[in-house]
């Protein structure tokens, strides 16, 4: 069965290829959400909904069923189709996000769901910004460049319409985690600055997933520890081989 990863914001599918050279996987796929240095289809409004439905539409096309990991927006993304098409998973990775009511948005995320202020915040996100941000939070400059340089107006339109959608996605995801039915695992970096370890407890408490912490890492788990993080997957995917 194939294991699919979703990347997040401001990502693409290439975030995962440090871990696509340690676990040695031909049936490993990284997929690139729509608007991420690719195409989005026809009347795509890059809502959470409609990546939800992307995603879902994808991983149908696929042998089932399938071991998803997400990290940050993927992460979300791949926990919500754990909680309502079950029939899709045999387990899940995520972190990086929250699934909590309780979580506030960073402050990044609430100036792009401002109107104006997310424009001038994005359009300010040069090649050069982003690779300085990245590499402040963590990645390493070879990736934090390959990461800006994919970083276009496509992308940044499709991460405000998204962000702007899901003002409320904590509130209004939370309640279908308890269908979640797929063995889990939740990954997070101790010093994620965008997300504090404990919603990593509370994730897993809420899913019956076990919790694997970091330290000394951030929120870019996959750059920043990929020996830690293919070690945690590996021993993830032989646990419920047979699921």
């Amino acid at each position: 069965m194939p294991i699919v990863f979703v990347h997040g914001v401001p990502d693409t599918e290439r975030v995962w290829q440090p871990i696509f050279e340690r676990i040695n996987r031909k049936d490993a796929i990284a997929l690139s959400l729509p608007g991420f240095a690719c195409a989005v289809p026809d009347g795509f409004q890059a809502t959470k909904e409609e990546y939800v439905g992307w995603l879902t539409a994808t991983l149908e096309r696929l042998p089932q069923p399938i071991d998803l990991v997400g990290h940050d927006w993927g992460s979300l993304l791949v926990v919500r189709i754990a909680s309502i098409r079950s029939d899709l998973v045999r387990s899940w990775v995520g972190g990086g996000a929250p699934t909590s009511s309780d979580y506030v948005w960073h402050r990044a995320a609430q100036l792009w769901q401002t109107p104006e202020v997310g424009e001038k915040m994005v359009a300010a996100f040069d090649e050069p910004t982003a690779r300085r941000f990245l590499v402040e939070n963590g990645v390493p400059d070879a990736q934090a460049a390959e990461t800006a340089r994919h970083i276009d107006p496509l992308m940044k339109d499709c991460i405000l319409r998204l962000y702007r959608s899901a003002k409320n996605v904590f509130k209004e995801w939370e309640p279908e985690l308890a269908n979640v039915q797929a063995p889990g695992l939740v990954l997070w970096g101790e010093n994620d600055p965008f997300a504090e370890p404990h919603f990593a407890d509370q994730m897993g408490a809420k899913t019956q997933a076990r919790v694997a912490r970091l330290a000394g890492c951030g929120h870019w788990w996959q750059c920043q520890k990929p020996d830690e993080t293919a070690a945690e997957l590996t021993r993830h995917w032989r646990a419920h081989a047979q699921s």
